[in-house]
């Protein structure tokens, strides 16, 4: 007797009709997409990993005002097989020199009506990726009106999803800002508990195949997706931002007068090793842009803000932070939100000479919004118009400002991605780095604009300093990130910090704090530890952070579970760091394989007694038996 899955029935059903495509495979031949037209003229897709159903057939199609390009279509051609090789450096990643290998296929669709579209898929050994190209002339104006796009899964599949939070909700309607806590290991299906759906990266599991959801290459011209609220027996639909995460009076969805072109729906899948060292999120971007080669410096920051808030925004504490950073050998000091008023350009041209005598550039921060929100930090709306942007960057670029971090966006509409790109733009052209915060998801962005060095866009450190709930769940949610939101797009969480936090019960132990300094990758990492907190941390530790590297040559996973515990290598010229964090409430007795570093010396700091103590030890190559305290951590260095 055989008994039939609905997987392997999903599978047989788009691989048997009349009108399906021969696959595309990954240059290694274990990824295979299959694209077909059912009889009733509904395009759909599946994947498949080692002849094992990933994604069951899935739907696709857009519907355009003009053009229904989503039902009664028949695939009118198909390309021949196009093997696409490319290589870029990325100065904010876990790895420098990247080569992309994929085969592309481009299917040409025909709807009843004789319009068309087509439907480019690329399929890497890592994943698998595809966008829709409308240039139909018989629609000059091509309005975006909804998606078919989904991702279906198998009901017995797992997710790690985080909630999309409502727009014009939160303190002073700043939401959405892709903050909220991810919910763990949930039954695909599982309906949001908030209703504007889900957030990218997604991550799920489907037997023994990982896979995350992502898209790249936004430019602008098209509105940022996210998965919907609904996802009944494991399927996933793209949907739209809502309709007040628009720039004022702009464009909520997508459309063009000339070709209208998605951005990449990008599906990474394979081991938990393949997706913590892909690279398909920036893979799938744009070619950078033009910026001066001499300003790409990736570094890292002392910020008072984290501890100390606003009454941290002074003259003389600044002045103080600046000292810090250079008594840590960093690169940069963050004067954050009010400086304006409460420094002033001209005392601000004296913190950045003093900087500059000690080698520290100064970063200064900036209120996005106009009035799509409520927030009273300024400067605000000195950033709205081209203009206004050219005027402010090249005011900062004569003072010496090296960049700026720029907070309170309303969301992914159309308009507000564009606002996006002409900041990162027209920041380039005055040599100036980027940060943005209260941000979307940036998507690929640090491929393409050089000058973009970090994006929020997560639940960092400074919620674990305003709520007690937030520090006691902060360990799982850490070992979450790794997985999910840093998986491509450098991450501004602002970790570490070994002394108290006012009002605030800490929760996990110096070691998993030091961790989180080679595990988040940010193109600048900004501490949020205190020189009188760094003070309480021994000369070796302090001569760790010293020295860690501004950026990476190379990254391995080691071992990890998403929201339990994480271990990754990164390598940095011919020196190794290793790190981890244990989330659980019980200590994790480890078996990790660091044979690939060989047998060189190394030196291991972990948590020693008590929950601020910290222990040194050597440790060479090799397989090692470790284990991580309770809410604790590990670095260690071998060179």
């Amino acid at each position: 007797m055989i008994t039939l899955t609905r997987t392997t029935l999903a599978l047989a059903a788009i691989v048997s009709t009349p009108a399906h495509a021969a696959a595309l495979t990954s240059p290694d031949g274990r990824i295979a997409v299959t694209v077909g037209a059912a009889p009733g003229g509904t395009l759909s897709y599946a994947v498949a990993r080692d002849g094992k159903p990933v994604i069951l057939p899935s739907p696709l199609g857009l519907q355009l005002q003009g053009a229904d390009l989503a039902s009664r279509l028949t695939i009118a051609s198909t390309s021949a097989l196009k093997p696409v090789r490319d290589s870029y450096q990325l100065a904010t990643g876990k790895k420098r020199n990247i080569t992309y290998a994929a085969n592309e296929q481009v299917y040409t669709v025909r709807n009843a009506r004789g319009q068309v579209m087509d439907l480019a898929f690329r399929v890497s050994n890592d994943g698998v990726a595809f966008r829709y190209l409308v240039r139909e002339p018989s629609l000059p104006h091509k309005k975006f009106v909804s998606e078919a796009t989904g991702f279906n899964f198998d009901k017995s599949a797992m997710a790690w999803l985080q909630p999309m939070a409502v727009a014009q909700t939160g303190w002073s309607n700043t939401n959405p800002s892709y903050e909220e806590h991810y919910q763990r290991e949930i039954p695909v299906g599982t309906r949001s508990p908030l209703p504007a759906g889900w957030v990218f990266p997604a991550l799920f599991r489907s037997g023994d195949t990982w896979v995350a959801l992502t898209e790249a290459s936004m430019d602008g011209s098209f509105h940022a997706s996210r998965l919907d609220a609904e996802s009944p027996n494991g399927r996933y639909r793209l949907a739209p931002p809502a309709a007040a995460e628009v720039f004022t009076n702009g464009a909520l969805l997508a459309e063009s007068r000339g070709e209208l072109v998605t951005p990449w729906r990008i599906i990474v899948l394979g081991s938990l090793k393949t997706l913590v060292e892909s690279t398909l999120g920036t893979d799938l971007a744009a070619p950078a842009i033009p910026f001066e080669k001499a300003r790409i410096q990736p570094g890292h920051a002392s910020w008072s803000w984290a501890i100390l808030k606003d009454d941290g925004t002074v003259f003389d504490i600044q002045k103080k932070f600046i000292d810090y950073a250079a008594d840590m050998r960093w690169d940069y000091t963050l004067v954050d939100a009010d400086w304006d008023r409460k420094i002033g350009d001209a005392k601000m041209r004296d913190l950045v000479a003093y900087g500059a005598q000690k080698n520290i550039g100064i970063l200064v921060w900036y209120n996005s919004s106009g009035d799509w929100n409520k927030t009273p930090y300024s400067p605000k709306s000195a950033l709205l118009t081209r203009e206004a942007r050219a005027r402010e960057f090249a005011k900062l670029r004569d003072m010496g400002i090296k960049g700026v971090k720029i907070d309170f966006f309303a969301g992914d509409g159309k308009s507000m991605i564009a606002y996006y790109v002409d900041i990162l733009n027209d920041a380039a052209k005055a040599g100036l780095l980027v940060n943005f915060h209260g941000a979307t998801l940036p998507r690929g962005w640090s491929r393409t604009y050089p000058n973009l060095m970090t994006v929020e866009a997560v639940r960092g450190f400074e919620f674990t300093t305003f709520e007690q709930s937030d520090q006691d769940v902060v360990a799982p949610h850490a070992a979450m990130l790794p997985f999910t939101r840093n998986l491509f797009d450098p991450m501004d969480f602002t970790p570490t910090v070994f002394g108290d936090i006012p009002k605030i019960e800490r929760k996990t132990r110096n070691g998993f704090e030091l961790a989180e300094s080679v595990l988040f990758l940010s193109g600048i990492q900004h501490f949020a530890e205190t020189p009188e907190g760094m003070a309480t941390a021994p000369a070796y530790v302090k001569g760790f952070l010293q020295d860690l590297p501004r950026s990476w040559d190379e990254t391995r996973f080691v071992d990890g579970y998403p929201g339990r515990h994480v271990v990754i290598a990164r390598r940095a010229g011919q020196t190794w760091y290793v790190a981890g964090l244990n989330a659980e409430d019980t200590d994790k007795p480890l078996e990790l394989d660091l044979s690939f570093i060989g047998k060189a010396n190394g030196t291991l700091i972990t948590d020693g007694q008590g929950e601020r103590a910290f222990r040194q030890s050597p440790l060479k190559g090799g397989k090692h038996k470790i284990s991580i305290k309770a809410h604790g951590g590990f670095v260690a260095v071998f060179q």
